[in-house]
């Protein structure tokens, strides 16, 4: 039983960690606090070894749960009905919440309002397209967090961040803002302005 719940325990800790590098950046939107976006980007190059981790922990866990169990010989009562947290339903429940802080960089996106500006083009030659080479941005919600905050600036025409690319290209009206807000509000979010092309 403190094996089970030794288990569950370790089950629900490497499904945290192998999404808190993507799930720190919508707690700082949501914190108002930008800047804490980069803070677990180190923890990126372990997520495979940690996803590993959870499913094989969760794994023996269920394997522990539906295994028969030996009978003994002995005339003491074992009918009692086991606790919640050492029920199938909860072990369920834990094995549902790990599936889907696993599955948080693919939908982390929908955590984060529509920014998009509708800036009015008057002249043409004012719109300029910089590439920001960025460093610290592993996952999409690194790049939904990079675009929310550029997207803040007025006079940006279109903010499109990649983190397999490791940048961000921006339009922008040069009349309405400038190269230095950008990178201000990049540098915000925790992750670095390397480099502008």
């Amino acid at each position: 039983m403190k094996t089970e719940k030794k288990l569950i325990g370790a089950g629900l800790l490497t499904a945290a960690a192998a999404s808190l590098c993507c799930i720190t950046p919508v707690i700082a939107l949501i914190a108002g606090t930008s800047g804490i976006a980069s803070t677990f980007s180190w923890l990126e190059p372990f997520r495979p070894y940690l996803i590993g981790l959870t499913i094989l922990v969760l794994g023996f866990a269920w394997y522990q749960k539906l295994k028969p169990k030996k009978e003994i010989d002995c005339d003491c009562d074992t009918d009692e009905k086991p606790k919640f947290i050492q029920s199938k339903i909860f072990l369920g429940f834990i094995t549902v919440f790990a599936l889907v802080m696993l599955a948080f960089p693919y939908y982390s996106k929908t955590f984060y309002p529509n920014t998009e500006n509708q800036t009015r083009i008057v002249d043409d030659s004012n719109i300029s397209t910089i590439v920001f080479k960025i460093s610290g941005m592993t996952c999409t919600s690194c790049e939904q967090h990079v675009n929310h905050e550029v997207n803040k600036l007025s006079g940006i025409v279109s903010s499109k961040a990649s983190y397999e690319m490791g940048n961000v290209i921006v339009e922008l009206d040069r009349t309405k803002t400038s190269i230095t807000d950008i990178k201000k509000a990049i540098n915000s979010t925790g992750y670095t302005v390397t480099d502008t092309k």
